[in-house]
Parts: C-alpha cells; sequence; structure tokens
C-alpha cells in the first residue's frame, strides 16, 4: 500500500506546536499519526503534502519518505489520509481495505480518499484543498471512524482515549511487540494497582523500587530505555517514551511523556512531545509542550479558572474559546522558562521564546521569538545567540541542529513578525492605559 498524509488548511490552527513541523507528527496518544500508520498499515512507501516552508527539514528528518511531489502520485494508487485525523482500530480497518470509488469524511471535511494516477493532474499544491474536495465529491462518501482535531487543545483532550485506542493496537494480533514484559518480572518492589494486564514494559526499561504503577483508569506503557526512579507514581492511561527519566514524579492519567524527557514534578493529562527538560518540581496541566523546551524549577502553570468557566486561548494573537474547562499552554519549540515562572490559564507560548519569573501570572501570549522581562513583553531576543543556544541544547542529547534545522527557525522568524507587532503594540497599548500612582 502506499500513503500520502496531507495537511489542510487547518493545520495552520495548530500553531505554535506545528511551526517546526507537519501536524502528522503530533502527538497524541503513544505517537503521531504518521507513526501510527506505517507501523500498524502495510505501507511499502509513503509521502507528505505539507506547508511547504516545512518541506526541506522534513525531507531531512524522514528521508524515506516523499514530500510535495506529484510526479509521485502519478505512479501508482496512492491512500491520502488527512494529517489531523485521530483514527480508532474501525478506522485503520476502513484504511486497509479502502475503495478507489470511496472517500470518508468527518462532518463534511475530507479524512481519507484513494487516489488514481490518472487524477493526479486535477490537483494542485497551491490549490490542494479545493482541488482534493472537487475529487472527493466523484466518490461515495462514507462516515469516517475517529475525530478530527482541529486546535492543539484537541490533541489534549483526547488523548486519554487515545491512550487506550493505542494500547489496544499494541495488544492485537499482528501488532503486539515482542519486546514487552510482564509484571511478573518488574521486582518485588514495584506497587502495581489495578489490572495487571492493563501495564506493558519494555524490557530494556529501568524500573527502580518504590514505584506505583496505577492502572484501574487505563493502560501504562513504558519503552525502551526510559529510567523511572524510586517515589514516582504512573497513573493509566499514560505512555513513557523510549529513554525517557522520570524524578520522583507524580503522572496524572491521560499523559504522554515522549522519548528522551527528563521529567520531575506533577504532570496531569499532558503531551511532552519529546527532548522536553521539566526536571525539578512544579505543576503541569493538560498542556502541550514541544522539544527542546526547558521548564525551570518550581515553572507551575494553570489549567482552570477559578470561576470554572471555559478557558479561551490566543491562537495567533487571536482569542478563541476551547470550549473547556481544562487547558493548560500550548509551548512552542526551544522556550525557556526560568525557575518559579507562573503560566496563565489557556497560555500560547510561541517558538523560542524566554519567559522570565515578575511574582505574576505571566501574559496568556506569548509571540515566538519574544521574551516576559520584567513582567513586560518585548521582542529583545538576539536571534543569532537564539540559534547558538540550540545548537548548544541539541549537543547536550548528542542531537544535530542542521543547517536545514536553522534555515527553517529563521523563516520561522519571519513568518511571526506580524504576531510580534501587533503584540507588542496591544502590550504598550495596555501599559498607557494604566494610571500612573
Amino acid at each position: 500500500m502506499r500513503l500520502a498524509f496531507f495537511e489542510d488548511q487547518a493545520a495552520s490552527g495548530f500553531a505554535p506546536i506545528a511551526w517546526m513541523r507537519p501536524v502528522c507528527e503530533l502527538l497524541c496518544g503513544q505517537t503521531s499519526l504518521r507513526e501510527r500508520l506505517l507501523k500498524y498499515l502495510p505501507i511499502t512507501e509513503w509521502g507528505a503534502f505539507i506547508r511547504p516552508f516545512l518541506a526541506e527539514t522534513y525531507r531531512e528528518a524522514q528521508p524515506q519518505a516523499v514530500v510535495n511531489n506529484l510526479n509521485w502520485l502519478a505512479q501508482e494508487p496512492t491512500l491520502l489520509v488527512n494529517a489531523r485525523w485521530l483514527p480508532d482500530a474501525t478506522g485503520l480497518q476502513c484504511l486497509d481495505h479502502a475503495r478507489l470509488e470511496e472517500a470518508g469524511v468527518i462532518d463534511q471535511t475530507l479524512v481519507w480518499l484513494r487516489l488514481h494516477p490518472d487524477e493526479v493532474p486535477l490537483l494542485s499544491l497551491e490549490n490542494w484543498d479545493d482541488s482534493l474536495l472537487s475529487l472527493a465529491r466523484t466518490r461515495r462518501l462514507s462516515e469516517a471512524p475517529g475525530r478530527l482535531a482541529s486546535r492543539p487543545w484537541d490533541l489534549v483532550l483526547h488523548n486519554a482515549d487515545q491512550l487506550r485506542i493505542d494500547f489496544q493496537f499494541r495488544r492485537s494480533g499482528t501488532l503486539r511487540s515482542s519486546r514487552l514484559r510482564g509484571t511478573h518480572t518488574l521486582g518485588a518492589n514495584i506497587a502495581v494497582v489495578g489490572n495487571l494486564s492493563q501495564v506493558e514494559v519494555d524490557p530494556t526499561a529501568r524500573l527502580d523500587p518504590f514505584v506505583v504503577l496505577d492502572a484501574r483508569q487505563g493502560p501504562i506503557t513504558i519503552d525502551a530505555g526510559a529510567v523511572i526512579q524510586p517515589f514516582t507514581r504512573l497513573e493509566g492511561p499514560c505512555h513513557i517514551g523510549a529513554g525517557s527519566q522520570l524524578f520522583r514524579a507524580n503522572v496524572r492519567e491521560g499523559t504522554t511523556i515522549g522519548r528522551d524527557c527528563r521529567v520531575g514534578g506533577e504532570v496531569e493529562a499532558s503531551i511532552l512531545h519529546g527532548f522536553v527538560n521539566k526536571y525539578h518540581d512544579g505543576f503541569l496541566g493538560h498542556s502541550y509542550v514541544c522539544p527542546w523546551v526547558n521548564l525551570g524549577a518550581l515553572t507551575t502553570n494553570s489549567d482552570l479558572k477559578n470561576d470554572y468557566s471555559n478557558v479561551s486561548v490566543p491562537l495567533e494573537g487571536f482569542s478563541i474559546n476551547t470550549g473547556s474547562t481544562k487547558v493548560g499552554s500550548f509551548i512552542g519549540d526551544h522556550t525557556k522558562a526560568a525557575l518559579a515562572t507562573l503560566v496563565n490559564t489557556g497560555s500560547s507560548i510561541g517558538v523560542m521564546s524566554m519567559l522570565l519569573p515578575a511574582g505574576e501570572l505571566l501574559p496568556k501570549h506569548v509571540p515566538s521569538f519574544c521574551r516576559i522581562w520584567h513582567g513586560q513583553l518585548d521582542d529583545q531576543i538576539d536571534l543569532a545567540t537564539g540559534i547558538e543556544t540550540a545548537r548548544a541544547v541539541l549537543a547536550r542529547r548528542k542531537q544535530e541542529f542542521t543547517p536545514a534545522q536553522e534555515r527553517l527557525l529563521r523563516h520561522v522568524f519571519k513568518l511571526t513578525q506580524a504576531e510580534r507587532e501587533t503584540a507588542l503594540h496591544r502590550s504598550r497599548e495596555k501599559r498607557r492605559a494604566v494610571p500612573v500612582t
């Protein structure tokens, strides 16, 4: 089977967490959509149709993928899948048996379509959504199982359910991993509460004495090379990615910790994409944190308003009602928060921002490449210095900061310029409106 992920216009609604990656690479459950489909379907070749500015780094990160190439689509029938889809088991079965004359939709939005090579001339990279929708109208439409995420908080809201779904993927038939061990090999000083069959740990993971695995509300999975230090409590459903280390952490249900994270303190219903450093105490709730973010000691976010009303989040400067009372923060790549930073409910914090504590809650909107300095928003971040810091941070984890990644950061700097200018103008106007006492 040939498969191609595609981003539609709604992909732009995932700022700031999708500035540095395609939407199909965002985590929900144990994996991203791309990892899920490549793992659980018989894919022989795959590609992606994504925002053009991400193409260079994506080719570098996924050298086996064909990116934004219509000629490749013209070679053989290819299954196109929306990058925003959160499938269940039934949804994967639909893909495995998808026919040329059919297409799957959710609320009239295209989820999947099997494309014939003869139809490729009808597609346009510049007008992708409309040309694909025209093709879909020639098919017999059926309601696709699963959900379509539209905003960052959708990933957090559905994470617990997707963790349960992914656990069943992992457990079923040919999807079963041969590298999992049962609870009887975990050691006498590991406490498992609830159903033992809901806990799976890779043989290479290390669980120290006095770790509690509470699987009463859902499954717990721990991947290769993870280290769980004493007095850590994991509450399912949750997933700990390969190479991550937990230090006296209290991980509440609905949490995904991606690969190579360092986590301490309390984490509830959050997604740490990977390479996140939250080593020390502090609370993180109902949030999505991108790679190379450092949350200093005692950094804490709010995920519930005092009046229990719905939370609004400022995405790219526009306040959007989430329809939910429990919403934390969404933090872009390479952002740093100093010790004791207090992050407001429903905060949007961009790429390569600097958060310095002011003894009070920070503004909810911190655009990319901005900082909070003495409680005020400014753009006095030197991009060249930030890039050198990123290079040093990646080197500490034995990762390479490539020229393509630098070019992407510089491009995102330009793409977010208008957002910065608008936010800074609003901040100055707000300060002028405060009477001097």
